[in-house]
């Protein structure tokens, strides 16, 4: 090699201490060099260069979060008290929906994104449907507010797939959209996907399309969503079978599951993700499986608002892949949403052994990026050079060097033991300090107090 170009390369290349490459086990001493955002070449039980930076802890992929409502940040821990079920926790999500302005929602996503790098979260998917101002009327810049989320998300460090949503009515009965729901609706699908075609699309940014629900999103509209997202390469997204009250509505006036009605409109497949999935039939599971749909679970917000818990190792026996994500911010925490996903089955089932730690592994890296549309989730050549490094020597992490290392990390490590964090081969988080947003609490209190001060 020329020694220019050796020394360029060197430059950018990263040692790790210890790396998961995938599979049960991690490896020891790995070189990753990198050429502008990608993974040029990996190689186990390598010498470390001069010039290389030493990555102290477990390197693993960038950790993908497939499904977040950024505003809803705003009103973790307001939940708790006198409000009894999630449709009265959705009274007061909706109650913040109506105050964002394109300012303060800027504001709030920059400092929510910038928490979620220092999660170790690198690329988010980010369902989207707060498209208009508070009286439905659109902006002069249609995608506005889409837009503001997607520069919050950059300046924050982080890759986005807006999942630009489709909402067009009340309820599985057809009812007419009230109050802050008007934000939300375009009107027709056709003009949903008008707006949705003017998106831009960037390095670090890229469109996705969401059926909010089959409440929101009429039978006849199903298809021709889906049918859009694939002509435009998009995954699309959709929120299922959360509560047992979706599903039986849509049986009443369908006489299908939510899950059914979307196979029937051919939205399932590859490319599509469904988000909770949590009150699934035989049959539901078995069309996941044979059609290789993700599933996207956000047990931190199912758990907090008595969603229930969804048949995980059911669906991967199957054939379906999972996901991850934070959803309603809870908490923002990846490796607990992971975990979660065996525990609480743990704790329904009265057995063990649902979904093992490479599973979990894989669910919030290379399930996530496949999920959103990136190139990412896996520390291998060609692939975009994310990744996330946790601390060793954590109260929580310490002995993990010495004893089974990635289920140790998977089963007790937490979102503060992510010390490192690299996005295309730049360093996003150092010594766990987000260095575009370096005072995040701060930022985050500030942004929460300027949204709530306006209810």
């Amino acid at each position: 090699m020329d020694p220019s170009l050796q020394e360029r390369a060197l430059n950018n290349s990263f040692f790790c201490e210890y790396a998961w490459l995938g599979g049960d086990d991690v490896t020891a001493n790995v070189l990753i060099t990198v050429e502008n955002d990608r993974i040029t070449a990996v190689t186990p039980d390598a010498q470390c260069p001069p010039a290389a930076r030493r990555l102290t802890g477990l390197t693993m992929p960038g950790f993908a979060n497939a499904h977040s409502h950024v505003f809803h940040r705003a009103i973790r821990g307001r939940g708790q008290q006198g409000v009894d079920s999630f449709w009265a926790w959705r009274n007061l999500m909706y109650s913040v929906a109506g105050t964002l302005t394109p300012d303060s929602l800027y504001e709030l996503a920059l400092a929510t994104y910038a928490e979620m790098s220092l999660a170790g979260v690198t690329s988010v998917g980010e369902f989207f449907y707060v498209h208009h101002d508070p009286a439905g009327r659109r902006y002069s810049n249609p995608n506005i507010m889409g837009e503001t989320v997607i520069q919050a998300a950059e300046d924050a460090g982080l890759r986005i797939t807006l999942l630009d949503t489709c909402y067009l009515q009340g309820g599985v009965d057809g009812r007419q959209l009230t109050g802050v729901q008007q934000r939300f609706t375009d009107g027709s699908w056709e003009n949903w996907a008008k707006r949705v075609g003017e998106l831009k699309e960037t390095a670090t940014a890229r469109a996705g399309a969401a059926i909010h629900s089959v409440r929101a999103v009429p039978r006849h509209a199903l298809g021709p969503v889906a049918a859009f997202a694939r002509a435009h390469n998009m995954p699309v997204h959709a929120h299922v079978s959360e509560q047992p009250a979706e599903n039986q509505d849509c049986l009443d006036v369908y006489g299908l599951t939510p899950t059914q009605l979307l196979a029937e409109a051919g939205v399932l497949g590859a490319d599509m993700t469904s988000v909770h999935a949590t009150h699934l039939t035989e049959k539901d599971v078995a069309s996941y499986g044979a059609t290789g749909t993700s599933i996207c679970m956000c047990a931190t917000t199912e758990r907090d608002l008595a969603d229930g818990v969804g048949p995980a190792g059911q669906l991967l026996e199957a054939g379906a892949r999972l996901c991850v994500g934070s959803d309603a911010h809870m908490m923002i925490d990846l490796l607990e949403e992971g975990r979660a996903i065996e525990l609480d089955l743990r704790l329904t089932s009265g057995s063990r052994g649902h979904v093992n730690a490479a599973q979990i592994a894989d669910a919030i890296t290379a399930g996530g990026a496949h999920s959103l549309g990136w190139d990412a989730g896996s520390i291998a050549a060609g692939k975009l050079a994310d990744f996330t490094v946790i601390d060793l020597l954590s109260p929580r992490t310490a002995g993990a060097a010495s004893g089974e290392m990635l289920p140790h990390i998977i089963f007790a490590a937490a979102a503060a033991d992510v010390r490192t964090v690299i996005r295309g081969g730049k360093i996003v988080v150092d010594q766990g300090t987000n260095i575009r947003v370096p005072d995040t609490g701060a930022e985050l209190n500030k942004a929460i107090s300027k949204v709530i001060g306006a209810l």
